[in-house]
């Protein structure tokens, strides 16, 4: 029987869209194509470009579609891709909520025209995927028919990232996976850890990726001397990174939004403490000091006091530690999750067929 065709509009680099794309084939027996903006969205002259390379998009988004004549069309998020994907014409549509509500930044001047693009996508889809609960409630908010709404992370694959016990647990050794942008954090996290050495404490820091605020952090770094702690790795290809985050105890995240975080996941199957913003997203995951522990935002200074409390605790940061991995494995395994995924994409498949047979 032939192969299902997928066409997948979305940043295919980024790990969490090869995380579904792997899945749909390794579990959906899916074959999968994709478009992608070539642009990065950094930067005022790139993002002026950018808005260029969209409004022509159709050019070689129609070629793509007549050559390869897919079967199904599913967008990474409910706005730019999500609008393109349910102009395409193409049915079944599936688009996916990457944030809270995919409107950021909150600030931007085409906000009013994002919310327009995002209902239009939302009434045209089929299915919409909200990888976490705080994304339902947000959708629910807007109005999204609640029977299009599929609540299930991705997950991660909890057979690579596991933990290990080959390395002193008393050490601080602490672990950022996020990508160096502004809106992760990492500044704050730089000032708790200079906190940490003008009280003496020892501790090691690792900050993963690569990003647009590489250089300041690295700059921050000098001024703050804490070049001896913190170790800049860049990318890290994916197949590395279950073995590197099993080097670490404790995984620390500061950004300003959160929607479901990949990255939290694989810290929590590898053995790492998390110590994260509070914000809905992560309190859907995590209750402070039970099995991490919650930060105001942009408080450097209570994050320090969070890391110094898991410190002076180390009998709960164990016993999380071992929750953690349970409720990964029980609730975001990669294999479960997205079969489950690809068999509802099957079912609206056999619904499409189905309904062009009856017409016939």
């Amino acid at each position: 029987m032939k192969k299902k065709k997928i066409l997948f509009l979305g940043e295919t680099y980024r790990a969490d869209a090869q995380t579904w794309m792997n899945g749909l084939r390794e579990f959906g027996d899916f074959e999968l194509v994709s478009w992608e903006l070539k642009i990065p969205s950094y930067g005022g002259i790139n993002r002026l470009f950018r808005l260029l390379e969209y409004g022509v998009a159709w050019i070689s988004l129609r070629k793509l579609i007549r050559q390869e004549q897919p079967d199904m069309v599913i967008a990474e998020r409910t706005t730019s891709y999500g609008f393109l994907a349910a102009h395409t014409g193409i049915r079944p549509l599936v688009i996916a909520q990457q944030g809270i509500t995919d409107l950021w930044p909150s600030s931007s001047l085409l906000l009013p025209v994002k919310k327009r693009m995002q209902h239009y996508a939302f009434k045209k889809a089929n299915l919409v995927h909200a990888w976490g609960p705080i994304m339902a409630e947000s959708m629910a908010k807007v109005g999204v028919d609640s029977t299009k709404i599929l609540v299930l992370p991705k997950g991660i694959n909890t057979a690579t990232f596991k933990p290990t016990t080959a390395f002193d647990q008393t050490q601080i050794k602490a672990i950022v996976t996020r990508a160096l942008e502004p809106e992760y954090g990492h500044p704050i996290i730089l000032k708790a850890c200079h906190q940490l050495k003008q009280n003496g404490i020892d501790f090691n820091l690792t900050i993963v990726g690569d990003g647009l605020d590489k250089k300041r952090l690295q700059k921050m770094c000098r001024q703050l001397q804490l070049g001896d702690q913190v170790h800049f790795t860049g990318r890290v290809p994916n197949e590395d990174l279950p073995a590197l985050l099993a080097k670490h105890n404790y995984y620390l995240s500061m950004p300003e939004t959160e929607g479901v975080s990949a990255s939290l996941f694989e810290a929590m199957a590898s053995g790492c403490y998390p110590i994260v913003s509070d914000l809905p997203g992560n309190r859907s995951w995590i209750s402070n000091q039970v099995n991490g522990q919650l930060v105001s935002l942009q408080e450097s200074n209570a994050l320090a006091i969070a890391i110094e409390w898991a410190i002076a605790h180390p009998e709960i940061r164990e016993k999380a530690i071992v929750a953690n991995r349970e409720f990964v494995v029980r609730q975001a395994d990669y294999q479960t999750n997205m079969t489950q995924i690809a068999a509802h994409y099957h079912a609206l498949l056999d619904t499409k067929y189905k309904t062009e047979n009856v017409r016939n």
